[in-house]
């Protein structure tokens, strides 16, 4: 019999935000930002263990109300506006490790600012890598707008590509599907992260998810776009 793998869920989410203060605690859609990746991640048929990684005492105190295990605070090092996630991750995986005199498998990385996510792209994230021998798999949605063939550079006034040369006249229509990572899930091999100093590795493998519940919450404009989103997917019958 296939040993059980074990799965560590970390939600990541510091406090400090510059670009919309309180971020992860104000009110979307009627309720935190935080608690849509609590509940739904608390639905996920494959992660064994789920602790979220903060340095803030408001960010406890209301992720607690959503039962959410929160075993250590993070130490305020590791929640610096230039803090990499690699660090976090690590110190998660070790904290949890030394804890409960076991080791990991996978590490989930779920952050909330990507709140439009349910159970089943979690678990299909984790599936893909899991069905691999991949580093790493991420939820990845298509691209309809800002083509990376639009992409240009400016330099000395002169218009030039920024990495692929756009064909004159081409119609968008024509161009080559390309992705790009919604950050709604990441799914890590645990010995990456430890004895590799990796978060993604080299072979990365995607889970895609529909551009109708693909938001990263970046900016105020972000935050707009995201209650919109949210009001539709409701009135088509999404549980948010």
């Amino acid at each position: 019999m296939n040993k059980k793998k074990l799965i560590l869920g970390v939600i990541t989410a510091r406090g400090g935000s510059k670009g919309i203060p309180g971020k992860n605690i104000k009110l979307l859609g009627g309720k935190p930002l935080i608690a849509y990746t609590i509940e739904v991640a608390k639905k996920s048929k494959l992660i064994t263990h789920l602790i979220l990684s903060t340095d803030d005492a408001m960010i406890i105190e209301v992720s607690k109300k959503y039962g959410i295990d929160i075993p250590f605070v993070r130490p305020k090092e590791l929640a610096q506006d230039d803090t990499k996630h690699l660090p976090v991750l690590q110190h998660a995986v070790n904290e949890m490790e030394k804890r409960l005199n076991i080791k990991f498998d996978y590490v989930i990385k779920l952050q909330p600012t990507s709140p439009l996510r349910l159970p089943k792209d979690i678990d299909g994230c984790i599936q893909a890598l899991t069905d691999t021998d991949a580093d790493s798999s991420m939820t990845m949605v298509e691209v309809s707008d800002n083509h990376p063939l639009k992409m240009k550079k400016i330099k000395d006034g002169r218009v030039t590509p920024f990495s692929l040369q756009e064909p004159e006249g081409l119609p968008r229509q024509f161009f080559p599907k390309a992705y790009k990572r919604s950050g709604a899930c990441y799914a890590l091999k645990r010995d990456n992260l430890i004895l590799k100093n990796r978060e993604y590795g080299d072979y990365m493998v995607p889970y895609l998810v529909p551009e109708e519940r693909s938001i990263d919450i970046d900016s105020e404009f972000d935050w707009f776009k995201a209650e919109w989103m949210i009001k539709k997917l409701r009135q088509k019958g999404y549980d948010l």
